[in-house]
């Protein structure tokens, strides 16, 4: 490939080290490494216990650990502590998500690497940022519950959590745009500094529309299912073979569109119905007329009407279908990755690329996922280390 046409990386010649499990602290190590950054994962000597998930937490460790290096070292002991002390020295970031004090034990907090180092910039990821609740043990099921989202997404008096790690997510992707904002101002400064993220006070941001709703009308913000819906049509509509899917009509415009792709003239004609806060007075008759309506056509057929007269429509779908996705197939939106862990180890995959373009080319996937202690001796090794001394490290298992 040549140069004209390889992805930007801005983050090229960046070193990012991160004492990082699970996904939040990963996440934020992987926007860093997909942008071009050296990310080097510190793991236990037995690896990140996030390679031996399994259930939900299967895909944990293979999509949020591409484009990064491991070495395995036990901070337990003192010359492995002091051996990653010795590799954040040579860190423009270091990236973590461990409970408050921990790094602190191993003499890696900001003001213990800060002194060394005071160009370094130290995210921590944490449950929530200081204050009465910064003891708790937060996950983002605890925070979507306490934080409104799972109130907000259930029906009343069912709270449901998302249906994916959105908080976890969210709060690595706003600590990686905190240590490129860091970064600008040690442009200007010539100084790091630590910032923070944390799970809870992402979920409270997700939560401000919904507050603010509250503030400016001063009515209780009803739960998504059971919303005061500002558009009548805007609903999930079971077809033929009990295939699903959404069909939305947001404007007047939209509405008479919707009703000639249909052949809905009679709906079309009714004045009652003709503007959206008429259909909106009238939306639980109107959804019936027209899911009785629909019932026998397919949703394929639906989808081609909605689409040929340019309206909203998405069809149902399973996380697995996104893998035959005419668009994501097209654009390049899924990159093939070699699995390094579990039954399917050695295996190639596809997964989700990082959801921007450079100059019009997607962010893939340089590495795979890394082996336990993949390039410890690489490391080692630049940081002056014979043959030797790499294996006797290894043998006391001071490193994998």
């Amino acid at each position: 490939m040549s140069d004209a046409l390889q992805v930007a990386q801005p983050l090229e010649g960046l070193r990012v080290v991160e004492f990082t499990h699970m996904v939040m602290g990963p996440t934020c190590g992987m926007v860093l490494a997909d942008l071009g950054a050296e990310v080097i994962k510190i793991e236990p000597v037995n690896g990140d216990h996030s390679r031996r998930l399994v259930g939900a937490g299967a895909g944990f460790f293979p999509m949020f650990n591409r484009n990064k290096k491991s070495i395995g070292i036990d901070l337990h002991t003192e010359e492995g502590a002091e051996t990653a002390r010795r590799l954040t020295a040579t860190a423009d970031v270091v990236a973590e998500n461990f409970k408050p004090g921990t790094m602190a034990k191993y003499g890696l907090d900001y003001a213990s690497l800060a002194k060394v180092n005071p160009r370094i910039i130290y995210a921590s990821h944490k449950g929530f940022l200081p204050g009465p609740y910064d003891h708790r043990t937060a996950l983002d099921e605890v925070v979507q519950m306490m934080g409104g989202l799972a109130y907000m997404t259930g029906r009343p008096g069912d709270p449901l959590r998302a249906g994916t790690s959105v908080n976890d997510i969210m709060g690595g992707l706003f600590g990686a745009i905190a240590v490129l904002g860091a970064l600008i101002q040690r442009g200007i400064t010539g100084r790091g500094m630590e910032i923070q993220s944390a799970l809870y006070e992402n979920n409270v941001f997700l939560m401000g529309q919904h507050m603010l709703q509250f503030a400016v009308t001063g009515k209780h913000p009803a739960p998504m299912p059971a919303r005061d819906n500002p558009w009548a049509v805007y609903d999930v509509f079971t077809v033929k073979g009990g295939e699903q899917i959404f069909l939305a009509a947001v404007s007047d415009a939209q509405w008479l569109t919707f009703c000639d792709a249909l052949g809905f003239a009679d709906l079309q004609a009714e004045p009652e119905l003709a503007t959206n806060n008429q259909r909106v007075a009238h939306r639980p008759r109107l959804l019936k007329t027209i899911a009785e309506r629909i019932a026998d056509r397919s949703a394929d057929e639906l989808a081609q009407l909605m689409e040929k007269a340019g309206l909203p429509f998405a069809p149902i779908r399973r996380p697995e279908d996104l893998y035959d996705d005419e668009h994501l197939l097209a654009t390049g939106g899924l990159a093939d990755m070699r699995l390094s862990d579990g039954p399917k180890a050695g295996q190639t995959v596809k997964t989700t690329l990082f959801p921007i373009t450079l100059e019009g080319r997607r962010l893939g996937v340089r590495m795979d996922p890394p082996r336990l202690g993949e390039h410890t001796a690489e490391l080692l090794k630049q940081m002056g280390c014979s043959d030797a001394e790499v294996e006797a490290l290894r043998s006391r298992k001071i490193v994998a």
